[in-house]
């Protein structure tokens, strides 16, 4: 398990998938880590032979969740992401989508979760074009990041 650059990670991939292997990707923001993320991950690792998980930056966090958002920082989201034993690793991204990151791994598989169709997944058509799939996991009811923040924001007040 790893957390890997942009630029290395194209190489890693074309070599498992010269020996065989198929690869899966997924992305979030994963700020805090809860049970629907790892019933995800470990879902998606079970399409392929690698899973790599791209991570939204901080900068890209507070620019779709707020100023107030990330909860945990990009390092500290990566490390418990690359500590899941279905995850082989991770990849950071600063923009607002992984489209271009998709575009620069081509994986075999592209999973979201059960809040995206097959149209609204950035990356989908990249990689059904390239003969890859996606695959969509239903979401586990009850755990969300903006849920989880909004009862402690209860609790508090």
């Amino acid at each position: 398990m790893a957390v890997w650059t942009r630029t290395e990670l194209p190489e890693i991939i074309q070599s498992w998938k010269s020996g065989g292997q198929r690869v899966v990707f997924t992305n979030g923001c994963f700020d805090i880590l809860h049970k629907g993320h790892e019933t995800l991950l470990e879902k998606a690792s079970a399409e392929g032979d690698r899973l790599i998980v791209g991570l939204n930056s901080d900068a890209s966090v507070r620019r779709l969740k707020g100023l107030d958002r990330p909860v945990n920082p990009e390092s500290k989201r990566a490390a418990s992401l690359d500590d899941l034993e279905w995850v082989t690793g991770v990849v950071l991204f600063e923009e607002d989508t992984p489209a271009q990151l998709i575009r620069e791994l081509n994986p075999d598989v592209l999973v979201k979760g059960g809040d995206y169709t097959e149209e609204t997944i950035v990356g989908s058509n990249h990689v059904k074009s390239n003969g890859g799939t996606i695959v969509i996991i239903p979401l586990v009811e009850g755990f969300s990041t903006t849920g989880i923040l909004e009862v402690k924001q209860r609790e508090k007040s």
